[in-house]
């Protein structure tokens, strides 16, 4: 049997904050728990005292904290 791909059900939007104040990326998947990794262009972001990767159930959202115009 093929494995089912996962799919967004809600893919991010445009978030915009002021610089130095947190910011929330949230995107909904059709599959619970799936494995999400989020990139700036190529690079992978992993997670830090700037970047906090959250998950619970279809719901993957990233926090940048300190944001910067770098992080646009």
């Amino acid at each position: 049997v093929p494995a089912v791909p996962v799919l967004f059900k809600q893919a991010l939007e445009n978030t915009e904050t002021e610089e130095g104040k947190s910011v929330s990326l949230r995107c909904e998947l059709s599959k619970a728990d799936a494995t999400v990794v989020w990139k700036k262009g190529e690079a992978t972001l992993q997670a830090s005292a700037k970047y906090e990767m959250k998950q619970k159930g279809t719901v993957a959202e990233l926090v940048i904290h300190n944001a910067e115009p770098e992080d646009a």
